[in-house]
């Protein structure tokens, strides 16, 4: 498995476009060798164009694309040693199970001892060694993806393992124990994978690291933890997580914040001269409280939606809208008006959109 670097790399599909047009601005990316990553963004933020890009699909407008330090910019995808996983599962459905993971080591004059004992190995790690001998045209649609994946990861001498939304077609059920697979079999076999999904879930869930996009850039990478616990900016902050972060308007001067007229600390302190200043905190660390106390505020009930084992409740908080996720054991406050506590730990102060870096 290689390291993809991506120098300065921007793309335009329309010739003599003024930069802030292009698909993809030019940006510097690291892609470890052995690291599992995700792109993730709305559809047109440029995460496809990028990963066409490391494939070879899209020569760059501008920038080079280098594998182990190599410039491949201008190789053709036969010539980069990638695997690669689409949205709908691409299997020959005349050869059996064993015979398609098969395929890219005989292409290769691999072995046969050699190749039997990798495509078992494989096999294993996908729950498919009961149907090696199976023809891939009954397979569902799932196990179908699951060899694409798996002719990927037969492979040892791959750059890496591009994987564009290939969940997509699968049935939500089936999602759930795709996605917990897809994270065994990374972290088993090691391949440098750089994943593309809108997903957000998808995206924490499979990846170690996660890039998430806006309007052709890279606006934000971290582990998982990282974008949930300290979203750079507000952006971020309302794609990931479900509900959304909250982010409510405070009144800011001489250092200090209120919120509604009542004293707000957050987790560090705001420099004067910040402007259009928030307070950003996520719905699971907002507290029902029955007594006041330090960033206690008043609320007014406006409705309760049911996320199963937890309950999101909807409050306005002078005169702005915002969101607690309690569990369910501990029930709806019995009045529509009662008390919230935004720990202040937890609330994190942005300006003009951005998280406020620490002093």
């Amino acid at each position: 498995m290689a390291q993809l670097d991506i120098v300065d790399v921007g793309h335009s599909y329309v010739p003599a476009a003024d930069q802030e047009e292009w698909a993809l601005k030019p940006l510097r990316l690291t892609f470890e060798a052995g690291r599992t990553y995700a792109l993730v963004g709305p559809s047109g933020c440029g995460k496809t164009t990028l990963l066409n890009i490391l494939s070879g699909l899209v020569r760059p407008s501008h920038g080079r694309v280098l594998f182990d330090g190599v410039d491949v910019t201008g190789r053709p995808t036969r010539d980069r040693n990638i695997a690669q996983v689409f949205q709908f599962p691409v299997v020959y459905r005349s050869m059996t199970v064993y015979q398609n993971l098969a395929f890219p080591l005989e292409c290769r004059r691999w072995d046969r001892s050699r190749i039997d004992a990798t495509v078992r190995r494989v096999a294993e790690a996908l729950d498919l060694t009961d149907r090696l001998r199976q023809p891939a045209r009954g397979l569902t649609a799932d196990d179908k993806q699951l060899i694409s994946l798996g002719r990927g990861l037969v492979r040892d001498d791959v750059a890496g393992v591009l994987m564009d939304e290939p969940l997509t077609v699968i049935d939500p059920q089936l999602k759930h124990s795709l996605r917990r697979k897809i994270r065994e079999i990374t972290e088993e076999f090691r391949p440098t994978v750089i994943y593309v999904t809108h997903d957000q879930y998808e995206a924490m869930s499979i990846a170690q690291e996660v890039l998430v996009m806006k309007d052709g850039r890279a606006v934000q990478q971290g582990t998982p933890e990282q974008l949930f616990e300290a979203p750079a900016s507000t952006y971020v902050g309302y794609f990931i997580g479900s509900p959304a972060m909250n982010f409510v308007t405070v009144e800011h001067g001489r250092g200090a914040c209120t919120l509604g007229g009542r004293p707000l600390a957050m987790a560090w302190d705001v420099p004067g001269h910040a402007e259009g200043v928030q307070a950003g905190i996520r719905p699971e660390y907002v507290k029902v409280v029955t007594e006041a106390g330090p960033n206690t505020f008043p609320v007014r009930l406006r409705g309760v939606r049911d996320h199963g084992p937890q309950r999101v409740l909807d409050v306005e908080l002078a005169g702005q809208s915002l969101k607690a996720k309690v569990p369910r054991e501990d029930g709806i406050p019995g009045t529509r008006d009662f008390l919230l506590q935004l720990p202040r730990a937890r609330t994190l102060p942005y300006a003009d959109g951005r998280l406020v870096l620490r002093s």
